[in-house]
């Protein structure tokens, strides 16, 4: 579903990313593993295209992603991207930052599914409340949901349990599974929380200084040994 090959990524004179191959496949979670600083967040950047590669193609479904791209040529290409910070909009309501994602939807789909409330009991119990007043685990929520309402093929997610209560955090799992299970979608999580990632993940891309490390499915990787890789 996503295909990256020879990604490189610069912020100014810096080189950050180094000739990253990737794949993440429908129906599956694809972990990306790392100590801080070594590259995560960049290369899904760099996988969205929201900064511009130094060198290298992203491809979703077969069809190329330009780098860099505006927000909404990045949704109707079929990617979702939930970045660190959730970036909602916290001046409008939890359903107005929902609605947000008909932009890219056709008309006749202008409506919160059923779904989106089962997932997240608690955006109906808020809908009229601003993001900005939310708790960190609901806004969270949130940006998954708005995420889930463009319909991507593959959903991108960075540090989803960040400051998040455990309970959100289970809740959070539970709704990657769900999606997984689907078979539909390809979902790529950068994650700090290893036995979070390592229970939901397929496939694992273990990065150091921009470079992929190490690199295989769970059947194929030793647990302690992988979790030895991105231990400080």
């Amino acid at each position: 579903m996503l295909n990256a090959q020879k990604l490189c990524l610069h912020y100014g004179g810096s080189q950050i990313l180094y000739d990253i191959d990737f794949t993440a496949r429908a129906g599956e979670v694809t972990c990306i593993l790392g100590t801080n600083g070594v590259g995560k967040t960049s290369l899904l950047k760099a996988l969205s295209g929201t900064h511009p590669r130094s060198a290298g193609t992203v491809d979703i479904a077969g069809a190329a992603l330009p780098a860099p791209a505006r927000a909404d040529t990045i949704a109707r290409a079929g990617l979702g991207y939930v970045p660190q910070g959730r970036m909602i909009f916290p001046l409008l309501t939890v359903l107005e930052n929902m609605q947000t994602a008909y932009a890219v939807l056709p008309k006749s789909q202008h409506k919160i599914p059923d779904l989106i409330y089962d997932l997240f009991p608690v955006l109906r119990d808020m809908g009229h409340r601003r993001g900005g007043d939310l708790s960190g685990g609901q806004q969270q929520q949130l940006a998954i949901a708005r995420a889930m309402l463009m319909q991507p093929k593959v959903l991108l997610l960075d540090e989803p349990t960040e400051g998040i209560q455990p309970n959100i955090i289970g809740q959070i799992g539970r709704v990657i599974s769900y999606l997984r299970g689907e078979g539909t979608m390809a979902i790529v999580l950068v994650e700090q929380y290893f036995e979070f990632a390592y229970d939901l993940a397929d496939q694992f891309y273990v990065l150091k200084r921009g470079a992929v490390a190490l690199q295989g499915t769970k059947a194929e990787l030793d647990k302690a040994a992988l979790k030895a890789t991105v231990s400080v």
